[in-house]
Order: structure tokens, then sequence, then C-alpha cells
């Protein structure tokens, strides 16, 4: 079923009963779930059709939520109050207590996490009404190109809750860095260039 933006509320309703929904943000359309929700998360990975074992991003509301799931040092800080919101992903070494209902995970440091600022109005909202971070993976099949509009997400994803309306702005999935071993290292190239980062880094 498809919503409007004005229908937020229901969209949070069906989140806080372990729902997946897709939504638009600012790169590709997405699918997501609550973090605190181990029915959400399995729920997530069967329709996403991703081994069980491997998490998915999160989106959160502020800088905040991050260091509540993940470890910020001070580079990471610069990089998300210079950077975010927008088109980037931190791939962060994650709290031990995160996620403890995903197999091991939890019980070493090492975990990793990969996180984003909420990019729309509309996710912001989503994050507020179920007080809770939220898993957003891209709406494809693992392996297969992200859907491009509702109609694929419609055909693809038969099993999702809800829908909500909207347009994606560029069309490109985000920058991802990796920031887990003191250096920082690009693993996806997006709309934001490892030289943008490294002119703030050095500043």
């Amino acid at each position: 079923m498809r919503y409007k933006a004005n229908e937020i509320e229901k969209l949070a309703d069906i989140l806080n009963n372990d729902g997946v929904i897709s939504v638009p943000t600012d790169t590709v359309y997405g699918l997501c779930a609550r973090i605190n929700s181990k029915e959400a998360y399995e729920k997530l990975a069967r329709i996403k059709n991703r081994p069980n074992n491997k998490s998915f991003p999160v989106v959160c509301l502020n800088e905040e939520q991050i260091k509540n799931i993940a470890i910020v040092d001070a580079k990471v800080e610069k990089i998300i109050r210079t950077f975010m919101p927008g088109p980037i992903t931190l791939v962060l070494k994650k709290k031990p207590e995160t996620f403890s209902y995903i197999n091991n995970a939890g019980s070493k440091i090492s975990d990793e996490l990969a996180v984003r600022i909420a990019p729309t109005k509309e996710i912001k909202e989503l994050i507020e009404k179920t007080q809770s971070p939220l898993f957003l993976t891209s709406a494809n099949t693992s392996g297969n190109k992200p859907c491009n509009n509702l109609d694929e997400i419609e055909r693809d994803f038969p099993e999702i809750d809800g829908i909500l309306e909207g347009d994606i702005f560029l069309n490109e999935a985000s920058t991802i860095l990796d920031c887990t071993n003191g250096s920082i290292k690009i693993q996806r190239t997006g709309p934001i260039s490892i030289d943008e980062v490294m002119s703030v880094l050095e500043k």
C-alpha cells in the first residue's frame, strides 16, 4: 500500500509493529525497519534476500544517536559535522551492546556498522515517531540494481508493509568511508569525493 508524506504516522505504526517499508532517500529508494526489533531485522533480511549474519546500514536522527550505537573519534566527529546530513555513509566500529540479537554481534569490539544521518524530513519524522534509529538499505535484492520507481518496488518486494510516495534526487548511492582503523579510506565513490573529505580533515 502506498502512503503520502502526510501519512507518516501510519508508516511509523507499521515500523513499531515490526514491519518493513520503502522510502525515497536523497540517493536511491530504500527499505527500512527499526534497529531495536529482532523480528523486523529478520523480515528485512528475508525480503532483501541477504545473509542474516550481515547487518544493514543504519540511519540516525543526529550525531548523538550515532554516538549511542557506534564509536566516534575526533576525525569522524568532524566529518559528521561537515557533511551530515548528506549523501555520505560512515563505516564505524559499533558499540558492543549494539544489535545483540544478530548472531554473536556485540561480542567483539571490531564489529562494524555503517551509519548515515536522516537525509529527508520524512525519514527524520519516522525516527522521531518510532524513537529508534532505522536500518536503511537500498531497495534491491542482494546483487541486483536498486529499484528506480514505486512500480518496481511493488513488483520486487511484495512482502513489504508500506511504501512512502516521493521522488529521489541524486539517483546515485552515497559515498562510503571506512573509518574503522584510525585512517579514512573510501569504500564506495559517490557524490562526496575523498578529496573533499580530506581537505576538511587537514584544516
